[in-house]
């Protein structure tokens, strides 16, 4: 048997298999079959003939019945039935005794019809049942697939999972996102080989004390529960590097150790009022910090000790004056102060030369703060105000962003653009709604590589005659604006429109132009023209009495 994936997708989609690079034993074969998204009914009669089938895709059709006949693929491996309007599905379904891995995920299949079937697929690895009303995890499923490695059950009404889950030993990912467990099973910790475990959106009130027995987890999704504390115990989990307990009553106090190991930790919308002790801990491993909401007024000063942070969000706390701290983080590329109340930016923020995304929006800058014109580094700016202070100008240093590819301005009261903003060769999208702006700079004929520039409700009545220029603008949005040249009804038929009534006025101003040379031209060799008195004539008399006197 071939595994999996050994023939080229592209040839299998297109028949048997034909053709000089693939092996003798396989011409003729078809391993891999796409119908996903077909609008099908049923399951073409064909498909049953394909003896050597290994995997077929037939995702989000109308199928209502699974029939017999899928019994004969004794080769299947690989079924995607997911998204379609299964109530049922036929006995046959067991005889597949290679298939290891199978999506019924959003069917409407009565549940307590599926146990039998699926007990049957010894071999089974992977196993999707994602919203399907699944009111109860059935014992018997735990206890006959004993070798799956993947079961997915989200969005399911889930209250509680049986004791025997604790025989899936070979499990490594387990997917439990919007349910209702409110606790889990004794024995659950013994899924030692668990390496993704996704509890988001459920009742948690508390986490096992003995977690710290699922020595191979690697990622642990919390967030959205009744967590008031994390046990200390959580720190033994040695290979965790994702952890995410965002939107729970987390208690500053009673948040012990961490992971040494972590690399990502998200803790926003959680009462905290401070950095947790035990982050500062995480020392040059942490890379990704989500603090967002977090009722945060200052950051401690061991806050800098977070040298590898890459990530950082401190959005929508209560930051007045901006955390010196935060320049210290040298490996920064992303950070986000959105909604925090500063007024201003510290100098020191040019020392995160590696920064390539800033968040500012919805701050109390009176001004665009200007100390973060030298940041070269940078590849997009947000300064949208939709909360906060509006400033009314753009300084020119702003063409110190060489490298910027989108900037956002937003909701203030900007009335012109600096003609250096020119200068922004790599800006890609130019976001000025809800400004004032009076006009455009010619200057924005430079930006060859603009790609959406969005002029919502501005006070613009004409645009550049050399707009034309930027042939790679894709998206430009003018409603709300005082529009005369063009007039709103061209701008409304978009970018193609727009350039081509450009390029016609051009046109016809360069043939005015010509028209009107050649007429003067002919005005002035007529001696009829205005300028006549360029080319006095000449004294015919005079040119006589000269040649008299000679």
């Amino acid at each position: 048997m071939f595994p999996v994936g050994l023939v080229p997708v592209s040839a299998s989609r297109a028949g048997p298999e034909s053709g000089p690079d693939v092996p003798q034993l396989l011409r003729g074969r078809v391993l891999f079959k796409d119908l996903g998204e077909a609008d099908l009914r049923e399951i073409p009669p064909a498909v049953f003939e394909l003896r050597h089938l290994e995997e077929l895709h037939l995702e989000r059709n109308k199928i209502e019945a699974l029939p017999p006949e899928i019994g004969s693929l004794k080769k299947l491996r690989v079924l995607y039935l997911n998204n379609n309007n299964l109530l049922n599905i036929c006995p046959e379904l067991g005889d597949l005794e290679q298939l290891q891995s199978l999506d019924l995920s959003e069917n409407p299949i009565i549940c307590s019809l599926l146990t039998h079937t699926l007990c049957r697929l010894r071999s089974l690895r992977q196993l999707r049942l994602y919203n399907m009303n699944l009111l109860q995890l059935p014992a018997e499923i735990c206890k006959k697939l004993q070798h799956l490695q993947l079961l997915g059950l989200s969005g399911n009404g889930l209250a509680s999972l049986p004791w025997q889950i604790s025989s899936l030993t070979q499990l490594q990912q387990l997917y439990l996102q919007t349910n209702n467990l409110q606790i889990l099973p004794p024995g659950f910790c013994q899924l030692r080989r668990l390496e993704v475990l996704d509890l988001r959106q459920n009742l948690l009130n508390c986490l096992p004390d003995d977690i710290s027995s699922l020595q191979n987890l690697k990622h642990l999704y919390l967030a959205g529960n009744n967590l008031t504390a994390i046990p200390q115990t959580l720190s033994g989990c040695i290979n965790l590097c994702v952890l995410d307990i965002s939107r729970n009553r987390l208690d500053l106090n009673l948040f012990c150790s961490l992971p040494a190991g972590l690399a990502e930790l998200a803790l926003s919308d959680n009462e905290l009022c401070a950095v947790p002790p035990a982050v500062c801990k995480l020392g040059d491993t942490l890379q990704l910090l989500y603090l967002k909401n977090t009722h945060l007024k200052t950051l401690t000063c061991c806050f800098s000790g977070l040298t590898a942070i890459r990530l950082l969000d401190l959005s929508q706390n209560q930051l007045r004056f901006f955390p010196k701290q935060i320049c210290e983080l040298d490996q920064l590329e992303i950070l986000s102060l959105d909604d925090s109340k500063l007024k201003e930016v510290a100098p020191e923020i040019k020392n995160l030369t590696k920064l390539k995304v800033l968040g500012l929006t919805g701050n109390r800058f009176q001004d665009f703060p200007q100390e973060i014109c030298c940041m070269e580094s940078l590849e997009k700016l947000y300064l949208g105000q939709d909360h906060g202070m509006k400033f009314i100008h753009i300084p020119e240093d702003i063409s110190g962003l060489v490298n910027l590819k989108e900037l956002y301005l937003e909701n203030n009261e900007i009335e012109f653009l600096p003609p250096t903003i020119g200068m922004l060769q790599n800006l890609a999208v130019l976001d000025c709604h809800e400004n004032r702006l009076l006009e455009l700079p010619a200057s924005i004929g430079d930006m060859h590589g603009l790609r959406k520039l969005l002029l919502d409700c501005n006070r613009i009545s004409h645009l550049p005659e050399n707009l034309d220029q930027l042939q790679k603008l894709q998206i430009l949005s003018l409603e709300r604006n005082p529009l005369e040249k063009p007039l709103a009804e061209i701008c409304h038929q978009g970018v193609s429109v727009i350039f081509q009534y450009l390029q016609t006025k051009k046109l016809q101003q360069l043939m005015a132009t010509k028209v009107q040379a050649w007429w003067r031209g002919l005005m002035v060799r007529k001696e009829l023209g205005p300028f006549k008195n360029l080319f006095p004539k000449k004294d015919k008399k005079g040119k006589k009495d000269k040649r008299k006197k000679k």
